[in-house]
């Protein structure tokens, strides 16, 4: 009889971290649809500053902004595959968090450039958002032993 060696590959602490970063943008997207947990649900409009709909009564939304919510929580938990990608998808995902916080800032939220749209605490969850999407690939892959889930059985 003969024996095999089995190398099966777990999930690294930075790929559980994208997957789980993109399970919650995957909720927050799902969450922007339903009546009650977004507050003026019927002025929910497919984009622009107009719409008046606030995800938990604080972050502006628009139907625009929940699909790009759920597309990015599709995206980091098929890119949580890899350690390479799951730290591509944070870092990346990171900076485009930050340039959403500068643009936030930048533009008057009543005018049309606002089509995302975004508010003031939208503005400043996009700050932490980046800071801590950055971070994470960053103090996560200083370890050696948990870039590589490898195990042998």
């Amino acid at each position: 009889m003969a024996t095999t060696n089995r190398t099966t590959r777990r999930k690294t602490t930075l790929q559980k971290a994208a997957q789980a970063v993109g399970a919650v943008f995957l909720l927050v997207g799902i969450l922007g649809f339903i009546p009650g947990i977004t507050s003026n649900y019927s002025t929910l409009s497919f984009a622009g500053h107009d719409s008046e709909a606030l995800l938990l009564g604080i972050f502006q939304v628009s139907v625009l902004h929940n699909i790009v919510h759920l597309l990015f929580g599709i995206a980091g938990i098929l890119l949580s595959r890899t350690n390479d990608q799951a730290r591509n998808y944070l870092l990346y995902g990171g900076v485009i968090y930050l340039v959403l916080w500068l643009y936030g800032l930048i533009i008057g939220h009543d005018t049309a450039a606002n089509f995302v749209p975004v508010n003031t605490a939208d503005n400043w969850l996009h700050l932490i958002l980046g800071i801590a999407m950055i971070a994470l690939p960053i103090l996560l892959s200083r370890d050696p032993n948990r870039a590589h889930g490898t195990t042998t059985r």
